[in-house]
């Protein structure tokens, strides 16, 4: 049994140096490329090292610095492809740099946020990204803040005095949504979302609507928010509808609400865009591929992501300087979901 045991245990550098007939130390010089190690002892440390299957063990190296070469990385889920994308998009950049990326989902929970970041906090990471549940102004920030931690705000963040920040431009999107809707002669618009309190849902309707109101004067514009989970927008949803109301077209300002919307559509046996137009922000395969393909505001993941990193690896490197806040650009697809009022029975509004 103990041999068996001592079989499995995995081989440390002081193994290594035994095996090789050299110092520890010189096998920490080899295994980080210093020139000076004498070419006959440094084949022996590889040769040990291919013996023995040596893994450098991160942690303890880690050990004799302030922090580990680690990256957090929060998100609010991972169930959307917009998160999903992110969270590969960061760790593989995370890779490249030689470190190791560790995810979590907040779960919408802006308590579990605090509670994930204070165990990164203890884990001493090099950095985190984090995708708040809200916005710059919540508790994980501050926390992040309090505990002098490095870190970059992404997604549902305006700008922060602490923390550079990287977002999609969603009010300039959503406007490009608006002169879309409103150019093919809308002029009743439901707008659905998760509650005001992210900072990209009021981006988004805020730039939705300023548009909108500008181009036509005579556009009715109304909008139906659950505050935390969709399944309040589904009834809130289903009672809207149920009371008569007409509009020509919907604008969902998140993934999942243009799936509920869609859902109520055909339960109702209306179909797009003959009955009712519909535009989502967020874009997902299945979107692409249902008729008729809808219509999406495609966010820029990579760009997002790269930024961040950048962002990040300069602040954990130690740039200084005051936090940059960057918004990318977005793409709108109008595909087929969208189309011009009055081209089906649909078309009569009973108001």
């Amino acid at each position: 049994m103990a041999h068996r045991q001592d079989q499995q245990r995995r081989a440390s550098i002081h193994d290594v140096a035994s095996r090789a007939g050299v110092s520890a130390a010189t096998v920490s010089k080899v295994m980080a490329g210093v020139a000076t190690v004498k070419p006959e002892n440094a084949q022996r440390v590889f040769d040990a090292i291919e013996q023995l299957a040596y893994r450098v063990d991160p942690l303890a190296s880690d050990m004799r610095r302030a922090k580990r070469r680690i990256i957090g990385a929060i998100m609010p889920e991972f169930e959307s492809e917009f998160f999903g994308q992110m969270v590969s998009q960061l760790e593989s950049l995370a890779e490249q740099r030689g470190y190791t990326l560790v995810a979590a989902s907040s779960r919408e929970s802006e308590a579990r946020e605090t509670e994930i970041l204070a165990r990164m906090h203890d884990w001493r990471v090099a950095g985190v990204v984090l995708a708040p549940v809200r916005n710059e102004h919540g508790p994980a920030a501050a926390f992040m803040k309090a505990n002098g931690m490095t870190g970059v705000l992404i997604d549902r963040v305006l700008s922060d005095d602490a923390f550079d920040t990287v977002s999609a431009d969603s009010g300039a999107a959503s406007a490009e949504v608006a002169r879309e809707l409103i150019g093919k002669g809308h002029r009743h618009i439901l707008v659905v979302g998760l509650g005001e309190q992210a900072a990209t849902v009021r981006a988004r309707l805020d730039g939705f609507r300023t548009t909108a109101l500008r181009l036509a004067q005579d556009v009715r514009i109304d909008v139906v928010l659950a505050e935390s989970d969709v399944e309040p927008l589904r009834a809130q949803l289903r009672d809207y509808f149920a009371e008569g109301e007409r509009p020509t077209a919907v604008y969902s300002l998140f993934l999942k609400g243009t799936l509920v919307a869609l859902s109520e559509f055909r339960r109702r046996g209306w179909h797009c865009p003959n009955d009712i137009s519909l535009v989502g922000f967020d874009d997902a395969e299945w979107m692409q591929v249902t008729w008729p393909a809808i219509a999406a505001v495609v966010q820029p993941v990579r760009q997002i992501a790269g930024h961040a990193m950048e962002a990040l690896f300069a602040r954990i490197e130690g740039e200084e300087g005051p936090p940059t806040a960057r918004l990318e650009p977005c793409k709108v697809l109008m595909r087929e979901s969208v189309g011009s009022p009055g081209n089906g029975p649909h078309s009569v509004n009973p108001q």
